[in-house]
């Protein structure tokens, strides 16, 4: 595995860890990589009947890092990386690498849990929304971050949102792209189960997860996936479509440069 993410497997239980402790597991590309092969790998692993998705450190996932976020401000990528969420589709696929990221969780046979601390912002947050069940700290900050940065969630974000919420709250939290806890994330319906222990919290309902019938449970989270993926491959297709008519425009570029300068931004009508 990359040194962005582990896998530990014992009793039934894929632990998976995002490992990028000291940058609080901002997504960078090998990131992005990482993320999307670890679910790759876990549907078709022998003996795994519930995942477990954290990160290590301070924070869940602080969403995307700076060096992609200097990249949306105009900057060429370090060391001639490409832009995180640049690429071509896979022949099949109704995701790109970015969506994948979040998707990956549903696509699973097996229930995924993740576990919820410090910062999940942006796509951190989508990550976490693309999990089957959430535990999430009281404190921990969470942000539909990207209209903050001249984007729009681009991430499987507005999808789940729409899922999870009534649509005036989905639409408050991303046209400000406020900074809100896990306790009133709790109090929305974004989060499944606050809890001062997130992670130990998860491993226990993974462990009862995990003495019922598997294929019960798997045949299970396809039923009800019947119902809730519906509409999902044209919702990402938009995210596509729009998030392009953002990136590298003046009013995104100087979002970001505002944010940099620590000044107020000047936007262009629309």
């Amino acid at each position: 595995m990359s040194d962005r993410v582990s896998i530990t497997i014992d009793n039934g239980i894929a632990d998976v860890r995002l490992t990028r402790a000291d940058k609080r597991n901002a997504l960078d590309s090998e990131m992005f990589r990482a993320i999307a092969a670890a679910g790759e790998r876990l549907k078709t692993q022998a003996g795994v009947r519930c995942v477990v998705l954290s990160g290590e450190g301070k924070s869940f996932c602080a969403g995307l890092d700076m060096g992609s976020m200097n990249q949306l401000a105009g900057a060429p990528p370090a060391n001639g990386e490409e832009q995180t969420n640049a690429g071509d589709i896979n022949d099949g696929s109704i995701t790109h690498l970015a969506q994948q990221i979040c998707w990956v969780w549903q696509e699973l046979p097996m229930p995924v849990i993740s576990a919820v601390h410090g910062h999940a912002l942006g796509g951190g947050i989508q990550l976490a929304l693309g999990t089957d069940i959430r535990f999430v700290h009281p404190e921990t900050k969470m942000s539909v971050r990207e209209t903050y940065w001249g984007l729009v969630p681009d991430m499987t974000g507005t999808f789940m949102l729409g899922k999870l919420l009534r649509p005036d709250i989905a639409k408050e939290l991303t046209f400000t792209a406020r900074v809100f806890s896990g306790a009133e994330a709790h109090e929305m319906g974004l989060v499944t189960h606050l809890t001062e222990t997130p992670y130990d919290d998860a491993m226990a309902l993974a462990a009862e997860i995990a003495g019922i019938s598997p294929s019960a449970v798997r045949a299970s989270k396809q039923l009800i996936n019947n119902m809730a993926v519906d509409g999902a491959a044209e919702q990402f297709a938009e995210e596509r479509r729009l998030i392009k008519t953002q990136i590298g425009t003046p009013n995104q570029i100087e979002s970001v440069m505002a944010s940099f300068e620590n000044r107020s931004p000047e936007f262009v009508d629309a």
